[in-house]
Parts: C-alpha cells; sequence; structure tokens
C-alpha cells in the first residue's frame, strides 16, 4: 500500500537543528548555514549514509560524527567527479576518433547508414532515427556548414555526424556493429578486444552521465560495469582480485586506455593526491585494495 507523502519543507535552521537532533556535532553553525544554502539537504543526505547506524529508522549518527565530515565526504566526491570527468574527455573523443577513422577508411563516409554492415538492422534503424535528431540539434561550426553548402537530401558524412552524436548512441553504434577487421582495429588500438571496448564503453557512459548529473559516485556499485580482461596487451593489475562493480575496477580501465591515449597523464597521480587530502574516506567502500598505490597501473 502507497502512503502520501506528507513531509513539509524546512527551513534551513530547522534542517541544522534535525541534523543536530539525530546525533551530528555542528560547532560552525554559519558554516553550515551556507554549506546548506549552496548543497541541497536532500543531495548532501546521500553522503550522511556512511556515518549514520546502520538499519536505524531514526537515521542516528555515529558517536563523534561532525558535519565537517559529512560535507568533506561530498567535496572529496565532486573532486573525484572532475579528475574522472577529465580523463573520460579525452578517452571520448579518442574513441570517436579511431571508430570514424577506421570504419570510414575501408567502408566510406557514410558507413553508418550501410545496415549491412549491422548485427541487428532494426536496432540500427532506431540509432539512425536518433543520430539524426542530434545532427539536427546541433550548431557545431562544421554542421551549420555543412547545411549552408551542401545537399541536404544527404547525411553530413561520419567524422562530422558521429563527432556531434553522444557517448551512448555512439557505444550502441559501436556495439551493433558486426564483428570485422575493422572493428578488431578500433579495439586492438587501446590494446582491448572488441568485446572488452564494449563493455567499457558502456560502463564509460554509464558514469559519464553519473558525472554530468553531479550524482554521488565515491561508492556507487556500478549498475553498467566493466567486463575485465583476461590477456590485456598493457600493462594492468597484479591483483586481479577486485569487484569489477566498484569504482577501483572502472578507474582502472580509465588509466589502461589513457596508456596509449595520454601517455604523460597525471590521471593516478591526482587521484592518489586528493585520498592523500582525505584520508578519512573509506577506499574499501570504493574497491580499493591494500596497496593497491603500488600496482604499476597506477605507479605514475
Amino acid at each position: 500500500m502507497s502512503i502520501p507523502y506528507n513531509k513539509p519543507p524546512l527551513h534551513i535552521a530547522d534542517q541544522i537543528q534535525k541534523l543536530q537532533s539525530r546525533g551530528l556535532k555542528i560547532t560552525d553553525s554559519i558554516k553550515a548555514d551556507h554549506c546548506l544554502s549552496t548543497v541541497s539537504y536532500y543531495r548532501l543526505s546521500a553522503y550522511m549514509l556512511p556515518f549514520q547506524v546502520k538499519g536505524d529508522n531514526n537515521h542516528t549518527f555515529l558517536p563523534g560524527t561532525t558535519f565537517d565530515q559529512v560535507f568533506d565526504l561530498y567535496v572529496f566526491d565532486r573532486e573525484l567527479r572532475l579528475i574522472i570527468f577529465d580523463a573520460i574527455e579525452k578517452i571520448e573523443v579518442a574513441l570517436r576518433t579511431q571508430i570514424i577513422y577506421q570504419l570510414s577508411i575501408v567502408h566510406g563516409a557514410w558507413w553508418f547508414e550501410d545496415l549491412a554492415l549491422f548485427t541487428n538492422t532494426s536496432h540500427q534503424t532506431q540509432n539512425l532515427q536518433k543520430l539524426a535528431e542530434e545532427v539536427n540539434r546541433s550548431h557545431e561550426v562544421f554542421i551549420d556548414h555543412y547545411r549552408n553548402k551542401y545537399s541536404q537530401t544527404q547525411s553530413p558524412p561520419a567524422w562530422m555526424s558521429l563527432e556531434v552524436t553522444t557517448m551512448g548512441l555512439l557505444s550502441k553504434i559501436f556495439r551493433n556493429l558486426k564483428m570485422s577487421l575493422e572493428k578488431k582495429a578500433v579495439a586492438a588500438y587501446f590494446g582491448l578486444s572488441p568485446y572488452i571496448l564494449e563493455s567499457w564503453m558502456q560502463s564509460i557512459t554509464y558514469v559519464r552521465n553519473n558525472c554530468a548529473h553531479h550524482s554521488r559516485l565515491w561508492n556507487r556499485t556500478l549498475t553498467i560495469k566493466p567486463t575485465l580482461p583476461n590477456k590485456p596487451l598493457k600493462p594492468w593489475l597484479a591483483n586481479d582480485d577486485i569487484l569489477s562493480h566498484k569504482l577501483y575496477a572502472f578507474l582502472s580501465c580509465l588509466l589502461y586506455l589513457l596508456q596509449t591515449i595520454a601517455p604523460e597523464n597525471t590521471c593516478a597521480a591526482r587521484i592518489k593526491a586528493l585520498t592523500v587530502s582525505y584520508p578519512l574516506v573509506p577506499l574499501s567502500r570504493m574497491g580499493f585494495h591494500e596497496n593497491w598505490e603500488h600496482e604499476v597501473l597506477w605507479s605514475k
């Protein structure tokens, strides 16, 4: 039986009082007021859960928990998302480049419209409809130039159309491609098999969307998790006892791809520095194992 929601909105002062009544120590009410005025109580509540008594319907805080601890966890997560988003930007651009290049060189500028190249033609027809919508919404300079100069009876070529589509649609198009030398060449460029790359692209899309919507990420269970490689062609993790649905595995996938895309990247160093800045964050809840920082993949 459903219950109607009847909780009233609370003034900031009442929100602070409510937290204090649950055992949260707030020594600087002015700072707490400012934080709750810029980060909503409901958003922040997700970061309160690790500090609350498990299974307690009253949401009582563990003894000694402070508001600063809760807010520091929120800031840690925000800074972590920024690092991840920066890495994904590099990876997404490289994935687009390789997919467009490898398929266009062999099959021409409009290969994405050739249904014979795809496993499920019905799905690709749907993908093409979505792609057309995304191209029509775009006002990139090269798209506007194409519209003004060339025939409107033909879609912009792959190197234009697939540059303005979402990562999610690009992932669907790649996954639906039949196995071919070109598809293998895209995956091989990143040191992976097509099957593994398909999985990683799906997971990257999922995490990217979480970052774009500023959602909690640090201890999230990834519902779209990456398949981990059995025989990687480049340095990977010596400890294979890792949880693929936790963030450590996903971060390791990003670092693996960055070995090819940006060999001098500082992603691992930035994550290490972040964990040092917030030593109270329980890394085990993110899937980090003991001595993770000494893995070759994380040694930069």
